[in-house]
């Protein structure tokens, strides 16, 4: 059994229970202690705090030892809000999670979870331990890492966040990156704006590809990619067979399946088309593409999508893609990534690669 320790300047040591033991004993000697734990085991203040430690001195029959994975699916919990949706996450029973989390409650001698009918959030207790199971996670993430990239492979999982409007982008470079490096496994989540920037900070992604002036603190490492500009994607009877373009007051007027209203990309639309005094006639709002871009296949609306997804897709049979115009509209989308020491060997392998597109 191993087990991450905090040491000095907030760093973890890996050590074995009989390493951590012997570490135990040798502090007890050396403070004059007249009595000498019986089996030195790694206590929970050792990394919570003194205020942890009770559960293990009145409950002789429960370990006292943190599991990783207890952390892991406190992390699940916190992310997915509903007990149901992070153990299927974590490849587990509801049941058999639910017991986890009140064992890991028993061990700290502190309630976690606000419990009704339905997951409640978590307590402040349940907060601050997520917090340092967070890092205690990244850094053996990072551990994990970087000694398989001693033997001169990168290897392991990358979890990218990715707006709906970047995820054509990032299936290319994820392409690239196996290609690069096969021991990597990718994962693109995609999210609203927001919710990247929410999930870079709590650590529960790697990487997020989104929108540069969506990104804000000074602890994220921010790198431009590319241009994002905008096409109109339309059934082919519903604009005229010669025309180069559409502007945005044309577009206004055609019957529009767009992205819902808490995405980026729908604000930047909205903002245009207010800017510009046009109302659009959106019929129908989405929270992704695909449900609209079906829709223009089948003649009922069009809509309005980023150039590199048309780029990607290709020619969709029934429509046609025009840029929009007068006027033109761009966005900077970047790699935002926190900054961290020392960094993942994933996300550095990730970076070589972007900046060889």
């Amino acid at each position: 059994m191993a087990f991450l320790t905090e040491g000095s300047n907030t760093t973890f040591r890996v050590l074995t229970l009989r390493q951590r033991r012997q570490e135990v004993k040798s502090a007890a000697v050396s403070a004059g202690a007249q009595r000498i734990p019986a089996t030195g085991d790694p206590c929970i203040s050792d990394v919570f705090g003194p205020k942890f430690a009770k559960a293990g001195k009145d409950r002789q029959s429960v370990s006292n030892v943190i599991e990783i994975r207890d952390l892991q699916l406190l992390s699940a919990l916190a992310r997915h809000r509903h007990f149901a949706k992070a153990a299927q996450d974590c490849g587990i029973s509801q049941p058999a999670f639910s017991m986890r989390i009140r064992n890991l409650e028993e061990r700290l001698g502190v309630s976690i979870v606000r419990r009704a009918n339905r997951f409640q959030g978590l307590t402040e207790d349940g907060e601050m331990i997520l917090r340092r199971g967070r890092r205690i996670l990244d850094e053996t993430r990072t551990l994990e890492q970087e000694v398989r990239a001693r033997t001169g492979e990168v290897r392991g999982t990358l979890v990218i966040g990715a707006v709906p409007t970047a995820a054509a982008f990032a299936a290319q470079v994820m392409g690239r990156l196996h290609a690069s490096h096969p021991g990597v496994i990718c994962r693109i989540e995609t999210a609203t704006s927001i919710a990247v920037q929410d999930r870079l900070e709590d650590g529960t992604i790697d990487a997020g590809l989104t929108y540069q002036d969506a990104i804000a603190g000074d602890m994220m490492e921010v790198t431009a990619l590319y241009e994002e500009s905008y096409v109109v994607l339309a059934p082919d009877s519903m604009v005229a067979r010669d025309a180069p373009g559409l502007t945005w007051a044309q577009a206004a007027e055609l019957p529009l399946s767009l992205l819902e209203p808490g995405m980026q990309n729908r604000r930047i639309l909205d903002a245009m088309f207010t800017e510009l005094n046009l109302s659009p006639r959106v019929l129908a709002e989405t929270s992704g593409f695909t449900a609209s871009m079906v829709m223009a296949r089948e003649g009922l609306a069009a809509t309005v999508i980023p150039q590199v997804l048309a780029d990607a897709l290709g020619p969709l049979e029934g429509t046609r893609v025009l840029p929009l115009t007068d006027p033109q509209l761009s966005k900077t989308m970047c790699l935002a990534t926190p900054q961290r020491q020392p960094e993942l060997p994933t996300v550095r392998a990730l970076k070589q690669v972007l900046k060889a597109v």
